[in-house]
C-alpha cells in the first residue's frame, strides 16, 4: 500500500486500535475481532514482548483485507526501521522525536509523533510528521483540540489516551481526522475470557461514534 493510500485508510476508518501487550496467542483473534467490528487501522505497541513477529503475523494475516497494521510506541529511529522491516503500515509515537519521523520519511511509511502543544504540532509537521497524536486525550480534552486546529488546521490530528465511546465523537467535531483507542476497544477480561464478540461490539459502538460525528 502507497504512503497516501495508507493515510486514507487510517482517516476513513476512523479509529486506530492500539493493542498493548497483545496476548501471542490471542492477537489475531483480536485483530479479526477489531475488524468485524469496523475498525481496519490495527496498532501494536514496541513494548509488547516479540511484537516484531506479532507484527509479521498480522500483517499477513490481513495482507489480503481492507486493513492496515501499524507499530506504536515508538521512540527511537532502530525500532522505526525494524518495526517497518517487520511490515508495519505506519508507526506512532507517544512523544516527538525527529529521528523516528526522519526514518519513516526515508522509507515512506506514515508516522504520527506524539505532541501535546500548538509547537510541539508544528514543529513535528515540519519535519515531517503525516500526522501528530495529541496525547493524552482525555487530559487536554476535546477543547483544547478545537484550538489547536484553529490556527493549525492544515496539521491532522489523532486524538489518543482516554478516548472510548462516550467522547469519541466530541474529538471528531473539534477537528480530529481519526481516533486512537486502546482499553475502551481490546478489553483485557474479554480477551482472557476468548469473548472476541465483546470486542466486536466495542468496535461497533466506537465507529458508530465516530460516523455519528461526521
Amino acid at each position: 500500500m502507497e504512503k497516501q493510500e495508507t493515510i486514507e485508510q487510517l482517516v476513513d476508518s476512523g479509529v486506530v486500535a492500539v493493542m498493548r501487550g497483545a496476548d501471542a496467542d490471542a492477537v489475531v483473534d483480536i485483530a479479526r475481532a477489531l475488524q468485524a467490528g469496523g475498525v481496519t487501522a490495527i496498532e501494536l505497541t514496541a513494548d509488547t514482548q516479540g511484537v516484531m513477529g506479532l507484527v509479521e503475523e498480522v500483517v499477513a494475516e490481513l495482507e489480503d483485507d481492507d486493513a492496515v497494521v501499524g507499530v506504536g510506541t515508538v521512540l527511537d529511529s532502530e525500532t522505526a526501521r525494524a518495526a517497518i522491516l517487520a511490515g508495519a503500515e505506519f508507526v506512532v509515537s507517544p512523544s516527538y522525536h525527529e529521528d523516528v519521523i526522519e526514518a519513516c520519511n526515508r522509507y515512506g511509511v506514515p508516522v504520527a509523533p506524539g505532541v501535546a502543544t500548538p509547537t510541539e504540532a508544528i514543529e513535528a509537521y515540519e519535519a515531517g510528521a503525516d500526522m501528530v497524536k495529541l496525547f493524552p486525550a482525555s487530559s487536554l480534552g476535546p477543547g483544547y483540540l478545537s484550538s489547536i486546529k484553529g490556527p493549525l488546521g492544515q496539521v491532522p490530528v489523532m486524538p489518543t489516551g482516554g478516548v472510548g465511546p462516550d467522547n469519541a465523537g466530541d474529538f471528531i467535531e473539534a477537528g480530529a481526522e481519526c481516533v486512537g483507542a486502546g482499553s475502551s476497544l481490546v478489553d483485557d477480561d474479554a480477551v482472557e475470557r476468548g469473548d472476541f464478540e465483546t470486542i466486536t461490539e466495542n468496535a461497533e459502538a466506537m465507529v458508530d461514534a465516530v460516523e455519528s460525528a461526521r
